[in-house]
């Protein structure tokens, strides 16, 4: 007993917790309060002499005990009131779903690569389209290489497709100077790049895919800047022996050129031809191209090392109707379309002169008549197909048969009506001339035929690479559009009529761009004179640097230099007007131009 007394003196008295408590009742032997629990293994002793620590009474909650008074009820702070009650954690947006995750910091190569296409964007994007967007273009592909090399991304060869027909296409601003063919060119690189970017397959991949980099603007330029902030923390070293060795060049460059160009004209015309013209006005838009360099590049740079991936975007199909509902009204428009083919073929057998009789209508009335209806109607089955693949039967290898079989026929009976309204269209220039609009229905109507083939195609070995081979036969079109010159293709063909009907509209041809230039050059003269003042007019008033001029504009000014255009005062009023050389432009509703 004198042991457990002394033991108990020289331990403090402790308030046993909850799952002390616990224990002793759970094994049944209760420790009174006043004691103090018994020594455990591994608990030390307190050592002899050293007085016992006191238990530190309970703090009693606040707001309570007889000197608080009490808070009335409506002046304590009442609980905000939830806004949105039943809204519990939001999931992540679209964006988030589809992105990979976080990529890796931006590396060196990829900031090295976004400035030089921000302070080339600045120096040569100012002054017009030309060749200078294959040479922004360059640093800016180079970071996306990099970014994607650094998240391990590895090339595919559809992403190679879509990386090479994009700088192809970025190649018609350096040829063409007229500004259709080179904005559908431009737009069609971006989207191509795009898809290089993103590396999508399914439809609702190629679609979303080829919108641009505007998701990805906001996230890349905070990639960058955690990127550069990072740097300019862990090198202010190397930043600023960077920063010192690029103003001394700069300094040298500006000293010794100056030097040089006073000391020799040619060198001095050589460097003038070579250096940006920047001047002081410029400075707000040269600062707005750099921004939008920096961004795109960054944008560019930052979907290449996390895209997005569209192609988790499902669509699910329709439901299943069973065939004879899903049949009876294709077999029903087949009929319809082989009775107009049929038709199409007697008119061909039987010549216009029937038709004439019959109508009263003249070969390119006939003709212009049809067309439009016939490019929707072509437009019309492309819906209809593909309304009718999503509610296909797809109950087994007889249903496959069906819709193949139906489709397949549908899809043939099309082609036919494409290549009625192609020779409407043929007929109708042969009459009238060609002009920009005749000439991009006609591409876009040439273009819904094969995309007709590939269906086809598709139906026989399979639709996997329908949506990517679709887009890259747009691709080749409007990169065969700006190669083949559209306005040149106009002016050669209407000297042509004119050689034939003597009949020319020269007040069309006049606001043809330069690239028209070397066909009206074999005009006879005055009318070579005539169609051509206009164009030397305006060269001259222009001084585009080398950096954005085209091949049509510098192939027009050798042409002018080459034979100068004589001045025939009013006598060109008169030409190119007489009667019946502006039949079919008059009248001619769907012409604006």
């Amino acid at each position: 007993m004198s042991e457990q007394s002394s033991d108990a003196s020289r331990r403090p008295e402790t308030a046993p917790e909850s799952g002390d408590t616990a224990e002793a009742v759970s094994v049944g032997a209760p420790t009174p309060v006043s004691e103090a629990a018994p020594a455990g293994p591994g608990r030390a002793d307190a050592p002899a002499g050293r007085p016992a620590r006191a238990s530190t009474p309970p703090v009693p909650p606040q707001e309570t005990g007889p000197d608080v008074p009490k808070v009335p009820a409506y002046l304590r702070p009442q609980p905000r009131p939830d806004v949105w009650p039943g809204r519990g954690p939001q999931p992540p947006g679209v964006l988030s779903r589809l992105r990979t995750p976080s990529p890796p910091a931006v590396g060196s190569a990829t900031l090295w690569s976004v400035l030089a296409t921000a302070l080339l964007s600045a120096l040569l994007l100012g002054d017009g389209l030309g060749p200078n967007l294959l040479i922004v273009a360059v640093p800016a592909s180079l970071g996306a290489f990099f970014a994607a090399r650094s998240a391990g991304r590895v090339l595919r060869p559809w992403t190679a497709v879509w990386a090479v027909g994009g700088v192809a296409l970025l190649a018609i601003p350096a040829l063409r100077e007229a500004g259709w063919p080179v904005f559908l060119a431009v737009v069609s690189a971006l989207a191509l790049g795009s898809l290089a970017l993103h590396g999508s397959r399914s439809w609702p991949g190629v679609l979303l895919g080829s919108l641009g980099l505007i998701p990805s603007a906001a996230g890349g330029v905070r990639w960058g800047w955690l990127g550069v902030r990072d740097r300019a923390g862990d090198s202010r070293g190397r930043v600023r022996t960077v920063v010192r060795s690029a103003a001394v060049a700069v300094v040298l460059l500006i000293v010794f050129g100056a030097l040089f160009a006073s000391a020799d004209a040619a060198f001095a015309d050589l460097l003038g031809s070579l250096t940006p013209d920047v001047s002081v006005g410029d400075s707000p838009w040269r600062l707005f191209l750099f921004v939008l360099g920096a961004v795109g590049a960054l944008a560019a740079a930052y979907s290449a090392a996390a895209p997005v991936r569209w192609d988790g975007i499902t669509v699910r199909p329709g439901k299943a109707r069973n065939r004879a509902e899903w049949a009876v009204p294709l077999i029903v428009l087949n009929l319809l379309f082989a009775a107009f083919i049929a038709l199409q073929l007697v008119v061909l057998l039987g010549g216009y002169d029937k038709v004439r009789e019959e109508t009263g209508l003249l070969p390119a009335e006939y003709a212009r008549q049809g067309f439009w209806q016939l490019l929707w109607a072509t437009v019309l089955t492309l819906l209809v197909i593909a309304l009718a693949l999503r509610w296909a039967p797809r109950g087994g290898p007889g249903d496959r048969t069906l819709v193949r079989s139906v489709l397949g026929a549908l899809c043939v009976l099309t082609l036919v009506v494409v290549a009625s309204a192609l020779r409407r269209m043929d007929l109708y220039v042969e009459a009238f001339g060609l002009t920009r609009l005749r000439i991009s229905v006609a591409a876009v109507e040439l273009w819904l035929g094969v995309v007709l083939v590939l269906i086809i195609a598709a139906g026989a070995l399979g639709a996997r690479m329908l949506p990517r081979a679709i887009a890259a036969s747009a691709a080749v079109g409007v990169l065969a559009f700006g190669l083949l010159s559209p306005d040149g293709l106009i002016a050669e063909q209407n000297v042509q009529r004119y050689d034939k009907h003597r009949t020319i509209d020269l007040e069309y041809l006049k606001g043809l761009s330069a690239d028209a230039v070397p066909a009206l050059d074999k005009l006879p003269e005055p009318l070579r004179s005539c169609a051509l003042e206009q164009f030397e007019r305006d060269l001259a008033l222009q001084d585009t640097p080398w950096y954005a001029s085209s091949w049509g504009e510098v192939r027009a000014r050798d042409v002018l230099e080459r034979t100068s255009v004589k001045n025939h005062g009013t006598e060109c009023y008169g030409l190119g007007q007489e009667t019946g050389d502006r039949d079919g432009y008059d009248e001619d509703s769907y012409d604006p131009y």
